[in-house]
C-alpha cells in the first residue's frame, strides 16, 4: 500500500538488512526512488553488502539516526519507498532520553507513521528482538504499524522463515521460506525436499512429520537421541520444539507406553533449524524417542502426525488432506495418524493411543 508502514523484526544477523536491500533493489528497478536510512552501519558497509548481493539499481543510502533530519530529507526528496534501519537506534531531540528507550521508540514510530499516512509514502522499519524472541521496545510499536513481519531461523543454518503476525490489508497465514546464500535470500520452491535432504534410509530415532506453516505444508525431520545418564540427573534438551512439551511427551511415554526414560538423557532436534509449535508434531517426537530408546528404526517412507493427550490418547489434527497430499508428492507411502476419516491412496495406519502407535510404527521397517 502507498501509505503503509511495515515492521520487519528478527534476531541480529538473521538477514533482515539483506532481505530489505533485495526488496529495495526490486523497487528501484521499477523507477521508484528508494531512501535507505541506516543508524547502525556506514554507507560503505551497506554498499559492500550491495555489491556482494550483485545489486545494480540506484538506492540512496544515508547514515543517519537523527529523526528530524530524516523527516526533513523525506519531505524534500519525496521518495517512493523509505527504509529505517533500525527503529531502536533512531533518536529525536524532542524526547529527553537515549535511543532505544520506550519513549524514543514510540515517538519515532509515531512520527514516521504520520509522515507515511500524510505523504502517501510506504515506510519499512527494521526492528530487533530480545533473547526471548519478542520484539524489543514497547508493544505499542506493533499497534502503530500496519504490518508486522518476523524473520525466523537459526544463524547456524541456511534456512529462514518469514512470517506475518499482523496485516491490516489481508491474511496473516502466508509464510515465505528462504535459503540464505552468499548472493542473498533465495526463495525455496520446495521446502520439503530441502529439509529432508541427506536423510538416511531406515534411520533410528528419526521421524518425518507433515507440518502446516500458514498456507504451506511441508515435511520436516524430527530426530531423537537417548543415552544412559552418567551424572545422576538426566538431561532433556530440545531444539525446535518447546522443552515443556518434550517433558509432557516423555511423561506420557513412561506412563502409558512403558518406555523408561528416568535414567536416560534425551535430546530432540528439528532438522533445518525450524521451530515447530503445532500439536501435530507430538506423535513424531514420541516415536523418534521410542525408536532411539528401543534401537529400532522406522520405515524411511513413513510419515507420522498426531497430537498426544495426557491420557496417552492420539488426537486428530487439522487440514489432514493437505498433509497427506504433501506426503504423496514427496514419495511417502506409509502414514501413521490418528483415527480419522480420510480418502487417500497411501497406506494409512490409524491409531488411538501412543502405545499402539509405537507397536505399529517402531520396528516395522523393511
Amino acid at each position: 500500500m502507498a501509505d503503509s508502514i511495515t515492521l520487519l523484526a528478527g534476531l541480529p544477523g538473521i538477514g533482515k538488512s539483506t532481505l530489505t536491500l533485495q526488496v529495495a533493489n526490486e523497487l528501484a528497478k521499477l523507477d521508484r526512488k528508494v531512501l535507505y536510512f541506516s543508524g547502525e552501519e556506514s554507507v560503505e558497509q551497506i554498499a559492500s553488502r550491495g555489491r556482494r548481493l550483485g545489486l545494480k539499481s540506484g538506492i540512496h543510502v544515508m547514515n543517519a539516526y537523527h529523526l528530524e533530519s530524516i523527516l526533513a530529507t523525506i519531505q524534500s526528496e519525496k521518495p517512493g519507498f523509505v527504509v529505517v534501519d533500525s527503529v531502536q537506534v533512531m533518536q529525536s531531540e524532542n524526547i529527553e532520553s537515549q535511543a532505544g528507550s520506550i519513549s524514543q521508540v514510540r515517538y519515532v514510530a509515531e512520527q514516521l507513521m504520520q509522515l507515511a499516512k500524510s505523504q502517501g509514502i510506504p515506510v519499512l522499519l527494521i526492528g530487533h528482538v530480545n533473547k526471548d524472541g519478542n520484539l524489543a521496545g514497547p508493544q505499542v510499536l506493533t499497534h502503530l504499524v500496519d504490518t508486522v513481519l518476523f524473520l525466523e531461523g537459526d544463524s547456524h543454518h541456511h534456512y529462514r522463515l518469514l512470517r506475518t503476525t499482523k496485516n491490516r490489508f489481508g491474511a496473516v497465514d502466508e509464510v515465505g521460506v528462504f535459503d540464505m546464500k552468499e548472493e542473498g535470500m533465495i526463495s525455496v520452491k520446495n521446502p520439503s525436499a530441502i529439509f529432508l535432504e541427506g536423510r538416511p534410509k531406515n534411520p533410528i530415532g528419526s521421524v518425518v512429520v507433515p507440518v502446516l506453516e500458514g498456507t504451506r505444508t511441508f515435511l520436516v525431520e524430527v530426530q531423537a537421541l537417548t543415552s544412559a545418564t552418567h551424572f545422576g540427573y538426566p538431561k532433556r534438551t530440545a531444539s525446535g520444539i518447546e522443552l515443556n512439551r518434550l517433558n509432557i511427551i516423555m511423561a506420557v511415554l513412561e506412563r502409558y507406553a512403558q518406555i523408561k526414560l528416568d535414567s536416560s538423557d534425551v535430546f530432540v532436534n528439528v532438522v533445518g533449524g525450524l521451530k515447530l509449535s503445532e500439536p501435530a508434531v507430538d506423535l513424531a517426537v514420541a516415536l523418534a524417542i521410542a525408536s532411539s530408546k528401543l534401537k529400532k528404526p522406522l520405515p524411511s517412507d513413513l510419515a507420522v502426525m498426531g497430537e498426544i493427550g495426557l491420557s496417552g490418547e492420539v488426537r486428530s489434527v487439522m487440514q489432514i488432506e493437505r498433509r497427506l497430499k504433501e506426503c504423496e508428492q514427496l514419495g511417502f507411502q506409509k502414514i501413521l495418524m490418528p483415527t480419522m476419516k480420510v480418502n487417500s491412496k497411501l497406506s494409512v495406519t490409524q491409531v488411538s493411543s501412543v502405545a499402539e502407535a509405537i507397536n505399529k510404527g517402531v520396528g516395522c521397517s523393511e
